[in-house]
C-alpha cells in the first residue's frame, strides 16, 4: 500500500488520454457529413412526374414510409426520392403501382443512427466539458474520484533550524522547550502523571519569526515537520479540505513521532456560523474534521501540532479549548535589545563599516518585527551597493530607515526658496522644543531633504524602550508635536498647511489622552473604546478637552520658542545651511545661545514624527 508521500511522487494521467477519447468521438460523429457529399444524392421528383413515370414503366421499385417519404429506383439505374401528398386522401398512387408491377416496399419511419447521436451531441458535448474540467480539478489536487487531494499539499521535512538561530524570544523559547522535552522524554511525564499538550498556538504580528520558532522546535527534537498553510485545506470542490486534514493526521500517526505545523490557522479555524445563519460550509467541515481530529490524539502517539496565526480574535472557540490548543504562546514585538540581537544575525554575512552601531539602529527601530529588521538590513546594503561600496555604513541604515519608514528620498521635489527657509524654520521649532522639554525623546537628527511625503523631518532616538507613558511625557510630546507650527508663528507671523499632518497626530494623542488614558479632570476617570458613539453633551465635553489639551501645547511651545529666539535663529540658520544636522547640533547652539541670530529668519516645513507605541 502506498502511502501519501509515494502518491504524491507518482505522476498524475496524462490529459492526452481524455483529449484523444473526446478527439474519437467527435470523429464518430461527423463521419456522416464527411461521408454524405462523396456519395450521389438522389433526384428528386413532383409527385406528379413520379405518377408520369410509373405509367411510363419507367420505375422499377419504391420504398414508401408511413410518413409519405419516397424512395425509388428507375429503370435507367438512378435513385429518386419524392413525397406523397398524403393530405389528398389519394388512392391514385397505388392503383398505377400495381397495373405497372412496380415492386413496393414498406418501412417504419427511421431517423439512422448518426441521426440518434447527432441528437445526443450537445449533451456528450457538455459531459465532455465537464469530465475534462473534473480531470483538471484532479490533476490540480482539488480532487479525484474518491475525494481525496491527489497531489497532497503536506510537506514533511527535517528542518535544521535551531533555538540558537532564534534571536531573543528567551521566555518564548523556553516554553517551546518543553514541548521538545516532551517528545524527546515521554516517559518521565506518563509517570508523572502529566499529559503533554497536545497543541501549542503562536500568536503574534506578522514578521515577528512564528514559522521559524515552529521549525526550530522540529530542529531540537530532531523530528519530522509536516507543514501546511490553513487556505491549503479549502478547495471549490465541499469536503476536499476534510479529506486533506484526514490525510495529513494519517500521515502524521505513520512517521509518529512528529511535529504537525499549520500557518494562518485563521483561514479554517475562524468562528462558525451561528444557528440559522448562513456559513461557509467547505470551511465549517475542514474544522469540524480537525477539532475530530484533534480530539481522538491519542497520548501515546507523540504528536504535537503546532498553529499560527496573527488574528487570534477570530478563532472558534472550539479550537482553543483544553484538549486541543491547551497553550498559547504570545510572540510580541521584539524589545530593543532584543532587535539589536536580531539585527546582529542578520548582519552577520554582511561587512559592516566599523563605525556601525547596531544598539543605535535598535533603539531607532520601536515596533519593527525580525521581518522589517531583516528588510532594513538589506535596503541597507542595496543603499552600499548603489554608491558602488562593499561596507554598510551609519549612513546606509539611516537610509534604509527612511525608506522604510517614509519612502525614498525625492531628489525630484524642488521647493521654492521661500518654501525651503519656511521647512528649516518648522523643523527647527520641532528640534528646539524637544531640546528643553525635559520628558521628551532626544534628538537624533533634523532634515530639511523632501523623503516620501515629508519636505522635512525632525527624528527623536529614545533613550530607553517605553512601556508606559507618564502625563508629563505626553503633554511634552504634543508640545513637540505642535512646536513646527508655534515657530512659525514666533519667526515668520503666519501660518501655513505644512503643520497638517502635526496636527492631525496631535489631535489623535489628545483624543486618546481624554478618552483612553483618563488624563482629564473635566471627564474623568473614564475610558471609552475607540469607535464608541458617545451621547452629544459627553462628546462636546470631549471636543473641549481635546482642544484645551492641544492649545495648551502650543501655547508652551510658543513659549519656550519665544525665550530662546537666538538659539531659534542660529539652528535655523545652520540648518538651512548645511540641510541635515545631528541632534548634538541643537545642544551646540542652546550652549551659545549669546550669539546674535540672523536678522531674517527663514521658514518652516512639515513633520512626520514617529508616533509613540501603544500603552502596555
Amino acid at each position: 500500500m502506498t502511502t501519501p508521500a509515494e502518491r504524491d511522487k507518482q505522476p498524475p494521467r496524462s490529459r492526452r488520454s481524455t483529449a484523444l477519447w473526446l478527439l474519437v468521438i467527435v470523429a464518430a460523429l461527423l463521419v456522416p457529413w464527411l461521408v454524405a457529399p462523396l456519395q450521389p444524392a438522389p433526384a428528386s421528383w413532383s409527385y406528379t412526374a413520379l405518377l408520369t413515370r410509373i405509367q411510363a414503366d419507367q420505375v422499377t421499385s419504391l420504398t414508401l414510409d408511413t410518413e409519405g417519404r419516397i424512395r425509388g429506383k428507375a429503370r435507367d439505374g438512378t435513385s429518386f426520392a419524392s413525397q406523397l401528398p398524403t393530405a389528398l386522401g389519394s388512392d391514385e398512387l397505388a392503383v398505377a403501382l400495381r397495373q405497372h408491377h412496380v415492386t413496393t416496399e414498406g418501412k417504419a419511419p427511421s431517423s439512422g443512427w448518426q441521426s440518434a447521436l447527432l441528437g445526443w451531441v450537445p449533451f456528450l458535448l457538455i459531459a465532455g466539458f465537464l469530465y475534462w474540467s473534473y480531470r483538471r480539478a484532479s490533476g490540480s489536487g482539488a480532487l479525484n474520484p474518491f475525494g481525496r487531494a491527489r497531489t497532497h499539499p503536506t510537506k514533511v521535512e527535517r528542518p535544521n533550524a535551531r533555538f540558537s538561530d532564534v534571536a531573543g524570544y528567551e521566555v518564548v523559547k523556553r516554553e517551546m522547550a518543553e514541548v521538545v522535552d516532551v517528545l524527546e522524554h515521554p516517559t518521565k511525564y506518563l509517570q508523572a502523571g502529566a499529559k503533554a499538550p497536545r497543541g501549542v498556538l503562536l500568536l503574534g504580528p506578522p514578521g515577528t519569526g512564528k514559522t521559524l520558532l515552529a521549525r526550530a522546535v522540529a530542529g531540537e527534537a530532531e523530528l519530522p515537520f509536516l507543514t501546511m498553510t490553513g487556505s491549503s485545506f479549502v478547495e471549490l470542490y465541499v469536503g476536499v479540505g476534510a479529506a486533506r486534514v484526514r490525510e495529513l493526521f494519517e500521515e502524521a500517526r505513520k512517521l509518529a513521532p512528529a511535529i504537525v505545523f499549520i500557518d494562518e490557522i485563521d483561514a479554517i479555524g475562524g468562528r462558525r456560523a451561528r444557528a440559522g445563519m448562513a456559513g461557509n460550509d467547505e470551511r465549517e467541515q475542514t474544522l469540524n474534521q480537525l477539532l475530530a481530529e484533534m480530539d481522538g490524539f491519542d497520548q501515546s502517539c507523540q504528536i504535537v501540532v503546532l498553529a499560527a496565526t496573527n488574528r487570534p480574535d477570530t478563532l472558534d472557540a472550539a479550537l482553543l479549548r483544553p484538549g486541543r490548543f491547551d497553550r498559547q504562546i504570545t510572540v510580541p514585538l521584539p524589545t530593543a535589545s532584543e532587535r539589536a540581537e536580531i539585527l546582529h544575525v542578520h548582519a552577520t554575512s554582511r561587512h559592516l563599516d566599523a563605525q556601525v552601531d547596531l544598539d543605535r539602529t535598535a533603539r531607532s527601530t520601536p515596533g519593527f518585527s525580525g521581518a522589517d529588521l531583516a528588510n532594513l538590513v538589506n535596503e541597507a546594503a542595496l543603499n552600499a551597493v548603489r554608491d558602488d561600496r562593499s561596507a554598510i555604513t551609519p549612513a546606509d541604515l539611516d537610509t534604509a530607515r527612511e525608506r522604510v519608514l517614509l519612502g525614498a528620498h525625492d531628489g525630484t521635489t524642488a521647493l521654492l526658496p521661500e518654501e525651503r527657509a519656511r521647512v528649516a524654520v518648522h523643523e527647527s521649532g520641532h528640534a528646539l522644543v524637544a531640546a528643553l522639554s525635559p520628558h521628551a525623546d532626544p534628538v537624533d537628527r533634523i532634515t530639511i531633504l523632501p523623503t516620501g511625503a515629508a519636505l522635512g523631518r525632525t527624528e527623536q532616538l529614545p533613550v530607553v524602550e517605553r512601556h508606559l507613558y507618564s502625563a508629563a511625557y505626553l503633554e511634552d510630546t504634543l508640545a513637540v508635536r505642535l512646536a513646527g507650527r508655534a515657530a512659525e508663528r514666533v519667526v515668520l507671523g503666519e501660518l501655513s498647511s505644512g503643520a497638517a499632518n502635526d496636527l492631525a497626530e496631535a489631535t489623535a494623542l489628545a483624543t486618546r489622552m481624554v478618552l483612553q488614558f483618563g488624563l482629564s479632570d473635566a471627564v474623568g476617570p473614564v475610558s471609552y473604546p475607540e469607535g464608541m458613539p458617545l451621547a452629544p453633551a459627553t462628546q462636546a465635553l470631549v471636543d473641549r478637552e481635546v482642544r484645551r489639551l492641544v492649545q495648551q501645547a502650543e501655547e508652551r511651545a510658543v513659549a519656550l520658542l519665544g525665550s530662546h529666539g537666538a538659539a531659534l535663529d542660529e539652528l535655523v540658520r545652520e540648518l538651512a545651511e548645511r540641510e541635515t544636522l545631528d541632534g548634538s547640533a541643537v545642544n551646540e547652539v542652546l550652549a551659545g545661545e549669546h550669539r546674535e541670530g540672523p536678522a531674517d529668519g527663514p521658514c518652516g516645513a512639515r513633520l512626520l514624527p514617529t508616533p509613540p507605541a501603544e500603552t502596555a
